[in-house]
């Protein structure tokens, strides 16, 4: 098969570029910090996902134009923020031929937007798309450990080289239909790891957790239902299966951010000590507006907004829950 180029170099970029390597692709990896020159110079990409060398089949590219050439399939992993940015570069350089796909996760940070909703902005609605989601960090994916993830695309012969590409020996993709859902999916299961981060902090145990996990799923449902989306695809890997990792496991970002905000720590502070991008920070307000947008109650995610504002302490947002009154279990 033809090159395909890798756009972000952080850790689950660089995981993807190691899985494609191992399965024979060969991989362009771009980026735009530190972390390619030393991928250029030792194999390894120091910052972001150490313990792991780069077979030769990676090339590392900082010069965008490079990385671009002749290259028809694109998979952009950058933080959701950073996403319009890319895309409107790579239009710039290829404004026509190639296929888009993606495993970043969130909103827009100029519209607010859903990512495909940008692409299309950038390019046009006939562009072949498709976003990769699932339960999946990046070490574990770098190693080879078994991974399983969801394939979401508009187009079947897109979908269908995509999976050839990344399906291998511990690495299995589930293709499916729903664009909406599986991007509703990516946005909100980060603010609710902020959550279940918080009531770990707080000590507040594992009936908490779960129970946070559990309506966390409800409120995610009903804002992808109101967008358009499949209700399957919310028990599914995109849905359920990344919410469960990512509100359970110390591997994410979002639920150590909202561990250290439990234990006493200020935002500021918290964010400093992952040293990433925290999704679920940038992405909670934004999803708090779009459960607006679509009057869609959403209990857990507006207190996570009001711990980061600052206006109420993360124990107070806890006798907020449940100071509400009584209901019938179910998504409406």
């Amino acid at each position: 098969m033809s090159p395909i180029a890798i756009l972000g170099a952080g850790s689950w970029g660089t995981a993807l570029a190691i899985l494609l390597a191992r399965n024979g692709q060969h991989v362009r990896l771009w980026g735009r910090d530190d972390s390619i020159k030393d991928i250029q110079s030792s194999r390894i990409n120091k910052r972001y996902l150490p313990n792991f060398v780069l077979d030769d089949s990676i090339e590392a590219f900082t010069d965008l134009e490079a990385a671009t050439v002749g290259i028809q399939d694109f998979l952009i992993v950058v933080p959701s923020g950073a996403f319009r940015s890319v895309v409107s570069d790579l239009h710039q350089l290829r404004p026509t031929g190639i296929r888009l796909a993606w495993a970043s996760k969130g909103l827009d940070s100029e519209k607010n937007q859903l990512l495909h909703q940008v692409a299309f902005d950038i390019y046009q609605d006939t562009l072949s798309i498709a976003v990769i989601a699932g339960p999946s960090f990046a070490k574990e994916v770098a190693a080879g450990l078994p991974t399983a993830i969801t394939l979401t695309s508009n187009n079947d012969d897109f979908s269908r080289s995509l999976i050839q590409r990344l399906h291998g020996r511990h690495f299995r993709v589930y293709s499916q239909m729903d664009l909406i859902g599986v991007q509703v999916c990516g946005a909100v299961k980060n603010c609710l790891a902020v959550a279940t981060g918080i009531s770990d902090g707080l000590g507040y145990g594992a009936n908490a957790r779960s129970a946070l996990i559990t309506r966390g799923l409800i409120e995610m449902t009903r804002l992808g239902l109101a967008m358009g989306g499949q209700q399957s695809t919310f028990m599914g890997l995109a849905g359920v299966g990344d919410l469960v990792l990512t509100c359970t496991d110390d591997q994410s970002r979002n639920r150590r951010f909202g561990v250290a905000i439990g234990q006493g720590a200020d935002i500021a502070c918290a964010e400093k000590t992952i040293g990433q991008v925290v999704e679920g920070k940038l992405n909670a307000f934004k999803v708090l507006a779009l459960a607006k947008e679509y009057n869609i109650e959403m209990p857990i995610i507006e207190q996570v907004c009001n711990v980061l504002k600052g206006e109420v302490t993360p124990f107070e947002s806890v006798e907020k829950l449940f100071a509400r009154e009584p209901k019938r279990e179910g998504i409406q």
